[in-house]
């Protein structure tokens, strides 16, 4: 496998995908698009302003098309929101990609997630119960983030796709 392929980070809010997917960008010399970022350029907001505003249905279907957008462009890193796993679309057009899952145990995802206000309230066994099959469909590696760091989700992904290590650590 080479580094001309998207790297797509995939798991529950609080999982670390846009850190460990920085750092994997750095790594393979690209850039890396976030799915906050995307929806704070495109609509002037991150997720949970939006969702308050527009509604939640709004919110999953501007995070599916920044999916979408970057899949169809040059090899990025991105960090895409979970909800886009829920859209047929999104999971087809994953197939192309190379699909990193970083996952922890509930209640670790749930402490994450009250350490920032850009995140809309949700209970993290709730979404788990929605989109773990989906999760479970589309990745190619698995991390636990509840023993691993953002530098072993990193390397992990490197050897896994057959590349060269980052030793800047």
């Amino acid at each position: 496998m080479s580094k001309n392929k998207h790297v797509v980070m995939i798991g529950l809010m609080g999982s670390g995908k846009s850190t460990s997917g920085r750092l994997i960008a750095e790594a393979l010399g690209l850039l890396l698009s976030d799915s906050d970022q995307y929806l704070l350029d495109k609509h002037g907001a991150t997720s949970a302003p939006i969702a308050a505003r527009e509604g939640k249905e709004t919110l999953h279907r501007y995070e599916a098309q920044h999916v979408l957008d970057e899949l169809a462009g040059p090899p990025k890193v991105i960090a895409a929101a979970a909800s886009t796993l829920e859209i047929p679309e999104v999971r087809a057009a994953l197939g192309r990609a190379f699909v990193v899952w970083v996952d922890a145990d509930d209640a670790v995802l749930r402490e994450r997630m009250h350490t920032s206000d850009h995140r809309p309230d949700y209970d993290p066994a709730a979404m788990r119960a929605r989109r773990e099959r989906y999760f479970r469909e589309v990745a190619d590696l698995v991390c636990d983030v509840g023993v691993m760091a953002p530098e072993q989700v990193r390397d992990a992904v490197l050897s896994k796709m057959g590349l060269p290590g980052d030793d800047r650590d």
